[in-house]
C-alpha cells in the first residue's frame, strides 16, 4: 500500500508540472509581450483603450457562457424531474411511531445545553372518575309505563285516540 501511495504521489506531482508547462505554452501563444517603454503619453492611451476593448469582448463571451451554462443545468433539472415523473409515483415506506420521552426531546432540540429535566406530568391535575352506575338507579318494570313516561306520551296518545274515534263510528 505504501508503494501505491508513493506511485499515486508520484504521478499527481508529475500531473501538475504537466498542467503548469501547458498553462504556460498556451499563454505564451495567445498572449504577446506588452513593450511599453519608449512609447509617448498618447500611444499608451491607445494602448489601453484597445486592451480595455479586448477585455469587454471576452467579458461579453464569459457572461453568453454563463447564461448558457445556466439554462442547460436548469433544462437538466426539468428534465431528471420529468423522468422521474414518468417512471411513477414514489412509495412512501410506512412511518413507525416512536416513543420518546420529554427529557430525550428537549437534549434532541436543544443539545447538550439540556441538563434540566421536565416532569410534564407533575404540574396535571388529577381527576376522579366518578361512578355513574351506582349514582343511577336501575328500573325494572312494566316498560310501557316507561316508554310513556319518558316520551311525553300523554298527549300524543289522546290526539291518536280522539283521531281514530271519528273514524270508527
Amino acid at each position: 500500500q505504501s508503494l501505491m501511495l508513493a506511485k499515486a504521489k508520484e504521478e499527481w506531482d508529475q500531473e501538475i508540472v504537466d498542467k503548469q508547462s501547458e498553462k504556460e505554452r498556451y499563454l505564451a501563444e495567445r498572449v504577446t509581450p506588452l513593450h511599453t517603454s519608449g512609447l509617448s503619453l498618447s500611444q499608451l492611451q491607445d494602448l489601453c483603450r484597445e486592451l480595455h476593448e479586448k477585455v469587454e469582448i471576452v467579458d461579453e463571451e464569459r457572461y453568453d457562457i454563463e447564461a448558457k451554462c445556466n439554462h442547460n443545468t436548469r433544462e437538466i433539472k426539468d428534465l431528471k424531474i420529468k423522468v422521474l415523473d414518468l417512471r411513477g409515483k414514489f412509495k412512501r415506506p410506512p412511518l413507525r411511531r416512536v416513543r420518546v420521552s420529554a427529557d430525550a426531546m428537549l437534549r434532541a432540540l436543544l443539545g447538550s445545553k439540556h441538563k434540566v429535566s421536565m416532569d410534564l406530568r407533575a404540574n396535571l391535575k388529577s381527576v376522579k372518575k366518578e361512578d355513574t352506575e351506582k349514582e343511577r338507579p336501575v328500573e325494572v318494570g312494566d316498560w310501557r309505563k316507561n316508554v310513556e313516561a319518558m316520551s311525553g306520551m300523554e298527549g300524543r296518545k289522546k290526539m291518536f285516540d280522539a283521531a281514530k274515534s271519528p273514524t270508527g263510528q
